[in-house]
């Protein structure tokens, strides 16, 4: 049986499928992501105010240079094996450089589920791997436009990144887990720390019709990019579980670092995308992390994982 917060997603999967009315509103959606990353941040924060002296910033520095590295070696893949336009090819690989929200809370819901310990700064690897790859992919595309007689704003591009609502909230709430600690966070721990599992079904349930959406009718025309999304993320998952080993990480730490090199962006990339490469087609990039990667994450690579560790 999977995970009670998979379920959730496969339900919402299978609603999509059979065109059913079920829906969630806007609103409820927005409200659910941003009490989703408080509630993120919050727990890191909250594991760092226990053991303060868990950072090993030598750790951070080198996982972010995953960020860096990923998209790099997947752009020639995606302009020559996908046959992706020079736009779409950067956009894709800033998406799938930078990681994926949901799937590092489901790969923390696994790691607690199988009692996997988890170091303090997990939640700071999403922090410091969401970001690098969008920015680098941004300056590649302005630094090809600047070619052409334009310039690159990179002051905006840094701006646009640090103050994106996933970095403002998670960073906020692992301020405010370190800072207040339990005792400091009773009144609302409820709904931010107890209630995460409940917050993530229901955001996975939400994340199950989008899926279904994006991939009604089968992109059958884009079956390069399709298997790409399929494949990448089984690759992809090395560098995070290899480097997760070498620095000798907690076997949950290493989980939630290999599901995060396995992710796609599918919330801050294309935000960030949809400014500033006007060109890139936004739809495609959906369809290959949330239409095809996200959904093999958390239903079957993420779990078999978790199960090996």
């Amino acid at each position: 049986m999977p995970d009670i917060v998979i379920a959730f997603f496969i339900l919402g999967i299978i609603a999509g499928v059979v065109k059913s009315d079920l829906k969630m509103p806007g609103q409820i959606y927005e409200i659910l992501s941003i009490l989703l990353m408080l509630s993120i941040g919050i727990k890191g924060g909250l594991a760092l105010h226990s053991d303060h002296q868990a950072v090993v910033w030598t750790h951070l520095i080198a996982i972010m240079m995953l960020g860096i590295v990923i998209p790099i070696v997947l752009l020639p893949v995606l302009r020559k094996w996908v046959r992706l336009a020079p736009a779409d090819a950067i956009s894709i690989a800033a998406h799938y450089g930078s990681v994926s929200a949901g799937t590092f809370a489901v790969a923390w819901a696994l790691a607690e589920s199988f009692n996997l310990p988890i170091s303090a700064d997990a939640t700071l690897y999403l922090v410091i791997l969401e970001l690098p790859a969008i920015i680098l992919m941004l300056a590649v595309y302005h630094w090809k436009l600047g070619e052409k007689g334009e310039q690159t704003n990179m002051a905006a591009i840094w701006h646009e990144a640090f103050t994106s609502r996933g970095v403002i909230l998670l960073m906020g709430g692992v301020a405010i887990g370190w800072l207040y600690g339990p005792a400091g966070l009773t009144s609302i721990s409820g709904l931010v720390v107890d209630g995460f599992k409940v917050l993530l079904a229901l955001f996975l349930l939400e994340m199950g019709l989008t899926t279904a959406r994006i991939c009604r009718p089968l992109p059958l025309a884009h079956w390069r990019l399709v298997l790409f999304a399929a494949i990448a993320p089984l690759i992809l998952v090395w560098p995070g579980l290899l480097l997760g080993n070498y620095l000798e990480l907690q076997a949950g730490s290493v989980l939630i670092l290999g599901a995060l090199t396995a992710s796609a962006s599918y919330i801050a990339a294309p935000a960030a995308i949809r400014a500033a490469i006007p060109d890139a087609n936004i739809s495609k990039a959906m369809l290959s992390s949330l239409g095809v990667t996200f959904p093999l994450n958390v239903i079957i690579y993420i779990p078999f994982l978790a199960g090996q560790l």
